[in-house]
């Protein structure tokens, strides 16, 4: 029976889960049994995410995963009608890049988040969150990005077993080196930015991607507004000098990207693939985005905590 002095968590994690996964999951369960009652529910796929979300019944969700985990959830969460800001989730990162918890300045080693969300629970502490909403119904938790950045995670995905957080930037220089580009028009909040053969189209709400990779350093997923970055580098050099200055974020400067902030982006054009929080879709001939701000929340330590 639950103590009504102490808090209530529902652990979400993966029944996929390898052996050296299963006990980080007990180790992570032992820190917040600390101070809190925990029940786990344990997902098969992701239909069962919205069943076991949905008997949630006053406890706080916390969702041990990594960004595609996250991504599941609240687009369940959305779905059900239970997502709201004044319910925040909780995040242990347990996935491959983990990039939204770095956005939020979370740690990373899964026990180490969990002694966090304790603290931020005692604190009060909590980050009201924007998402990303599609055209097609579905929610963006970190990023979703058009032509290149789709292709990448087809490649990585093989390579995650081997590479871990290595296989996106691999897969990336791979595709970038074989892509010609696709002919887009990215428009924001109704004005075209460009009109041009691009190889990416970023549309971000958190920082970066690939596990530490910095798409768009300066994007804050509590603003209101999405970070767009648009990169026209179609020649060989030129992708390849593309992608070793996203792998140190400093692409803003090149001459052959734009940035901008708005409430809507549209890509349209030559048929394209999208990865959204590491699902890829497609082919599309178009694709808009239109931010949802304050859509949620999460346990976390203040933004000018972390110096985000």
């Amino acid at each position: 029976m639950a103590d009504a002095g102490r808090p209530a968590f529902l652990l979400v994690t993966n029944a996929r889960a390898g052996s050296a996964q299963r006990d980080t999951v007990v180790a992570v369960k032992s820190v917040l049994r600390s101070a809190a009652d925990v029940d786990e529910g344990v997902c098969g796929d992701a239909a069962d995410v919205g069943d076991i979300l949905a008997q949630a019944g006053g406890r706080t969700p916390v969702i041990a995963g990594g960004d595609g985990s996250l991504h599941v959830a609240v687009n369940a969460l959305v779905d059900a009608g239970l997502l709201q800001w004044e319910t925040p989730l909780g995040v242990i990162p347990m996935g491959t890049g983990n990039d939204f918890a770095r956005a939020l300045g979370l740690p990373l080693d899964p026990v180490q988040a969990a002694a966090a969300l304790l603290r931020s629970v005692r604190d009060g502490s909590t980050r009201r969150l924007d998402l990303a909403t599609t055209d097609a119904g579905d929610v963006v938790v970190n990023a979703a990005h058009v032509g290149v950045g789709a292709d990448a995670a087809r490649a990585a995905s093989g390579l995650k077993p081997l590479l871990g957080p290595a296989a996106y930037p691999v897969g990336a220089v791979a595709a970038g080196v074989r892509s010609g580009g696709w002919r887009l028009r990215v428009e924001v909040d109704g004005t075209v930015l460009v009109e041009d053969d691009a190889l990416l189209v970023a549309v971000a709400n958190g920082t970066s991607i690939g596990g530490g990779t910095l798409l768009a350093p300066d994007a804050d997923p509590g603003d209101g507004l999405l970070d767009v970055v648009v990169a026209t580098s179609t020649g060989p050099l030129e992708r390849l000098g593309l992608a070793l200055d996203v792998r140190r974020g400093e692409h803003p400067s090149r001459d052959d990207v734009l940035t901008a902030r708005g409430r809507s982006v549209t890509v349209s054009g030559e048929e394209f693939g999208v990865n959204e929080d590491g699902e890829v879709h497609g082919p599309l001939s178009s694709r808009t985005w239109e931010v949802s701000p304050g859509a949620w929340s999460v346990w976390a330590p203040p933004r000018e905590a972390h110096g985000s």
